[in-house]
């Protein structure tokens, strides 16, 4: 097939190669010593220095946005989606105690639209920084009539490191641990089905309509970016002992924290212990979503877990207060009979 033919078709590589040339200045700033190619190649070259390391191991993840892009689409802003594509990847890295080292990303739209690719790559771009991981490759698929007018999908991918004894996996979670929450950003990329029935079909709002209890728009409040962890987790494990890590995504307090427990052990998590931003609020009286549910399909203000030793919990708080991060006691550990649920949420 001729070039000319392959564009009727739907794919222009010229305009892919444009591309490769509009974003390699944004990617680069990502880079560190690690990094060996530039983006480009078939393949990401990641030199990793790990001899202060007795046993290295990698530790990786892979996400996606989910229907928040449905947010994007319809609000038609673009530049921060790739922040919580990066986020949904190295914080579920950051829970095993390792520390992310690079990220890849997966583009897909029916139509090469430069502009808008460069929105998204900013993002990641963003994210990448925060995290502190370069981003070493990805992807841009041109699928004509696989995708909708204005529609696109995103994937990432990101490889941690840490040394085999430090890896966390709540083995040491014992009766007695304390349970410590950091505040999310808001509703960070989870339970955007329901979120779209609410906002879109049931109350039919617009990007620019006022939100008064946030006293921000929908689009603004919507498209808030997930908090990236990466910072304030590392320096509290260069300083405290900490037993087990959660990242509160899809599934809520219900469907993460069991991820983590002992059998023996069961997560009690106190009402009214932190503060819950408006937004949770705000959906759960517009469409009378019951409590079990917020808390199965919502972090309700809660984006991430560590489970403490008790004589360090107040230190940990303050540190993370330090760091601009808001935290707070959640809750405690608790014994577990074979007929109980591995997390109660109840009234203190």
């Amino acid at each position: 097939m001729s070039m000319h033919m392959y564009r009727q078709a739907g794919v222009d590589l010229d305009k892919a190669n444009e591309l490769v040339k509009r974003i390699k200045p944004l990617v680069r700033t990502t880079f560190n010593s690690g990094v060996i190619t530039d983006i480009g190649g078939f393949g990401g070259l990641y030199s990793i220095n790990c001899h202060e390391m007795n046993k290295p191991v990698l530790v990786s993840s892979t996400d996606g946005v989910g229907t928040k892009l449905k947010v994007a689409f319809w609000s038609n802003r673009h530049n921060t989606v790739g922040i919580d594509l990066v986020a949904m990847c190295v914080n579920d890295i950051i829970v095993q105690g390792a520390r992310p080292l690079f990220f890849l990303d997966y583009l897909a739209m029916g139509r090469l639209d430069l502009d808008l690719v460069e929105q998204l790559i900013t993002g990641i771009v963003a994210g990448c920084k925060e995290a502190g991981c370069s981003l070493i490759g990805g992807e841009t698929a041109e699928m004509p009539d696989f995708y909708g007018a204005d529609e696109y999908d995103m994937a990432g991918f990101s490889v941690g490191l840490v040394d085999n004894g430090q890896i966390i996996d709540g083995s040491t979670i014992h009766v007695g641990n304390d349970i410590v929450g950091i505040s999310s950003s808001g509703l960070h990329s989870n339970g955007y089905s329901l979120v779209r029935r609410v906002v879109f079909d049931q109350l039919k709002l617009n990007p620019d309509s006022l939100i008064p209890e946030c006293n921000r728009t929908a689009a603004e409040e919507l498209l808030e970016p997930t908090r990236i962890y990466v910072e304030p987790v590392m320096k509290i494990l260069r300083q405290f002992s900490i037993s087990g890590m959660v990242h509160v995504t899809g599934g809520g307090f219900y469907d993460n924290i069991p991820r983590i427990l002992p059998r023996a052990c069961q997560a009690m998590i106190y009402k009214g212990s932190w503060d819950v931003p408006p937004i949770f609020t705000y959906l759960q009286e517009q469409a009378r979503i019951p409590d079990d549910e917020m808390y199965h399909v919502f972090n309700n203000g809660i984006g991430y877990i560590l489970v403490t030793e008790p004589r360090d919990t107040q230190d940990i708080i303050e540190l993370l207060n330090a760091m601009g991060q808001r935290a707070y006691r959640i809750g405690e550990v608790a014994p577990r009979d074979e007929n109980s649920p591995a997390v109660r949420i109840v009234e203190r």
